[in-house]
């Protein structure tokens, strides 16, 4: 974290900056900056940099208090709003202390500064998360796009995710070299989509991830979206069935098109291997005109036109039909983990533990099978056990004894499941996961 009393001086300085160029818009201003500003899905000009504005913009708790010693601040205590007497006096209290590195993380003052310093405004605008990636931003969309009878219904069909809301970073998952080349292709054709478009090249961009339940399918496609800086936009494809939702091929188009909207964006399609279920079967007609439209919008988006990467997710390879496989140009295997792999999941994820004698590579060997979301939950429980023996520190033993546990537990469920003919649920990621990835990777 930066400087606390740089951070607020910073701010100050960026909004005073921004006010007097009409030539910056939203996109100029850092993302944290952002938050304290919008109003009906804009950046109302004049910024207004108060006390709250500020301590929600760079998380410094007593803004004021931080900077009133220093003899260029001032503060209005009926408004709130900090400014400065000096302001040429607090431009260079602020060169003297920020470096070209933190400079370039900043547009405005980039710009501002161009002639002082050796830094690069597109640079800044590049790094920069846009405006249309913020939470207020695709909420105000949403209003603005869906009628409140609709709302409940889109609810159930679509998750929107701003970047800054994924907690799942690339760094922290452990890839195949095919799927970090994938990946890697990716983030170049979103770079140079420009150039692709030039060449005709347009049919590139729409992925398909294939792998046993637990492999990280969902983990990839979200922290993909967080590396990139862009909204996540996910699909249940099974809630086309539920019965509340009344209009589904109207919901599925205006899905692609909030899509759209957000662009650039993901768009990840989960249970992909529901749409050959349903073409093969005989289920209700507004479920297979939902689906025949959802791959009619398939069709119809393109990365490099619409900037939508779009990535479907199926446990289920040997279920699609052709008419699914060749809607994708690239496919993405999942496999469970091998030890290596293990040995890597096990050792990110015990970061934060205090484990004596801790040894991944043999839990690896002892966990064959297992996916990463499994052993997330050997971990967790491990962890649960220590604690009803009032312990924080745990020992390889205790691992151990967690793998032995998952594992009969494992076997029971699977004798449950055959007994009672259910679909086996899966639970996966980490300790912090939400109820939506429950039965995802």
């Amino acid at each position: 974290m930066k400087d606390p009393e740089l951070a607020v001086v910073e701010f100050v300085l960026t909004t005073s900056v921004y006010n007097e160029a009409e030539k910056f818009d939203a996109d100029d201003l850092p993302a944290a900056y952002r938050g304290p500003f919008w109003s009906d899905g804009q950046i109302e000009r004049p910024l207004s940099p108060t006390v709250g504005g500020a301590r929600e913009a760079t998380g410094v708790e007593r803004p004021w208090e931080l900077v009133a010693e220093l003899m260029f601040t001032d503060h209005d205590e009926f408004s709130g709003t900090l400014s400065f007497t000096d302001r040429e006096m607090a431009e260079q209290w602020y060169l003297d202390r920020a470096d070209d590195e933190q400079l370039e993380y900043n547009p405005v003052l980039t710009d501002y500064f161009a002639d002082e310093r050796e830094v690069d405004y597109e640079l800044a605008r590049e790094r920069n998360t846009p405006a249309r990636a913020d939470r207020e931003f695709i909420d105000s969309l949403l209003e603005e796009y869906f009628d409140e009878d609709e709302e409940e219904e889109m609810l159930d069909l679509v998750d929107v995710r701003a970047p800054e809301e994924i907690e799942q970073k690339l760094d922290d998952i452990v890839l195949t070299g095919e799927q970090e080349g994938e990946i890697q292709k990716i983030v170049k054709a979103i770079e140079h989509r420009e150039y692709l478009a030039s060449i005709g090249l347009r049919e590139i961009g729409k992925l398909l991830f294939v792998g046993p339940p637990g492999t990280g399918k969902t983990s990839v496609a979200r922290a993909l979206a967080s590396k990139l800086g862009l909204p996540f936009v996910e699909v249940k494809l099974s809630m086309i069935t539920s019965q509340y939702l009344g209009e589904t091929a109207k919901n599925v188009e205006k899905t692609f098109e909030v899509a759209k909207r957000l662009s650039p964006c993901i768009l990840f399609i989960d249970e992909f291997d529901f749409v050959a279920k349903t073409r093969s079967s005989d289920e209700h007609a507004a479920i297979k005109r939902a689906v025949n439209t959802l791959l009619k919008s398939i069709d119809e988006v393109s990365l490099i036109q619409d900037e939508v990467l779009l990535i479907g997710a199926t446990n289920h390879p040997d279920q699609l039909d052709a008419a699914a496989w060749r809607r994708f140009d690239e496919i993405v295997n999942f496999p469970k983990p091998d030890s290596g792999m293990r040995a890597d999941i096990l050792t990110i994820v015990t970061r934060e533990m205090d484990i004596i004698d801790f040894e991944p590579t043999e839990l690896a060997d002892l966990t064959e099978g297992l996916t990463g979301s499994d052993l997330r939950m050997v971990l967790r429980e491990a962890v649960l056990e220590a604690l009803t023996e009032e312990r924080t520190t745990l020992t390889q033993q205790d691992l151990i004894d967690a793998v032995e546990d998952f594992e009969e537990r494992d076997t029971l469920k699977n004798m449950d499941m055959i007994e009672g003919d259910h679909d086996a649920l899966v639970a996966g990621g980490g300790f912090d996961n939400d109820s939506h990835d429950h039965n995802h990777d």
